[in-house]
């Protein structure tokens, strides 16, 4: 069964608060043809460069993923290309007039409502699949994270904080675009009250709210409506992992394991598995693999069909 690559229906635009930056900005998102790829560029810059969203381009991993340098640096694209990939969308171009995405409610949920509202049109081209063959894995002090051929697309994450409204956390995905958006899309961003004044001093966070961010003091989630899901955290984790490895340009069929991972771990395991071509292979989606004794499949991937 082929499944085929998709773009937006037509452009469409949103506007909110940048998260490190606190500057308000607008986001049109604009459909591209079929092998494009997905691009951002920063229209208030001197050079307006596109550039492309690939685990490559990835810079500054503090706090959020970037792409891109100096002047056309563009901070958050992770919840948005958790949505895209979420989606099935494989060619856009962002378009934004600052120096980030908008982090809107700090989830996933205000990106996927204008993009269904432009609606989705499939392409004529077959969609590609990046199937990995070998098992990789990166480390980084206690934390790590590593893929491993699997059916589909897994994703088993764990958090461990020493507080008493999180403690250990362990939860399971199977991707399909039905179960993206009822477990994981309205999952959002978390933060502590004690890291706010280091954070701003390094120039982040100055846009940060209970609007748009799960905030906790040593003892209690500050929001008055609480949590979304009561494991709100471990399922945004998700959502980020989903974003920064979307990165790799592709479907993905794949298991990733993570531990205490964040942005600089998943754009590290993504350069492992590129470096080694024997560990990964990118197929079109009607093709089958087979790794040893195990087939691959595209059942974590049928819904986008």
């Amino acid at each position: 069964m082929k499944i085929y690559q998709r773009t937006i229906a037509k452009s469409v635009s949103a506007t909110g608060i940048g998260l490190h930056s606190g500057k308000k900005i607008k986001i049109t998102l604009k459909p591209l043809p079929s092998n494009s790829g997905i691009f951002f560029k920063r229209i208030n810059s001197t050079k307006k460069k596109m550039i492309k969203a690939e685990a490559l381009t990835v810079g500054v991993t503090e706090n959020n993923t970037s792409i891109g340098s100096g002047e056309d640096c563009i901070l958050t694209v992770e919840h948005l290309l958790s949505v895209l990939y979420g989606l099935g969308i494989d060619n856009i171009l962002c378009e934004i007039d600052g120096p980030e995405i908008p982090i809107m409610d700090g989830s996933g949920a205000s990106f996927l409502f204008p993009i269904k509202e432009a609606g989705i049109k499939k392409l004529s081209e077959e969609k590609s699949l990046l199937a990995v063959k070998r098992k990789v894995k990166v480390t980084h002090g206690e934390k790590w994270a590593s893929f491993e051929p699997a059916l589909g697309f897994k994703i088993e994450s764990w958090i461990n904080f020493n507080h008493p409204a999180i403690g250990a956390q362990r939860f399971f995905f199977e991707f399909s675009s039905d179960r993206y958006i009822k477990e994981i899309v309205r999952a959002r961003t978390f933060g502590f009250l004690r890291d706010v004044d280091l954070l701003k001093e390094k120039g982040l966070v100055k846009g940060g709210s209970l609007k748009n961010a799960i905030v906790l003091d040593d003892f209690n989630v500050l929001n008055k409506e609480g949590l979304r899901f009561e494991n709100e955290l471990i399922r945004h984790k998700v959502l980020d992992t989903i974003g920064d490895l979307s990165l790799l340009g592709h479907a993905i069929a794949g298991k990733v394991k993570s531990y205490k991972a964040g942005h600089f771990i998943n754009n590290q395991l993504c350069r492992k598995l590129l470096e080694n071509k024997d560990n990964y292979e990118i197929v079109k989606s009607s093709d089958v693999l087979e790794f040893g004794k195990e087939s691959f499949s595209l059942d974590g991937i049928i819904s986008l069909a």
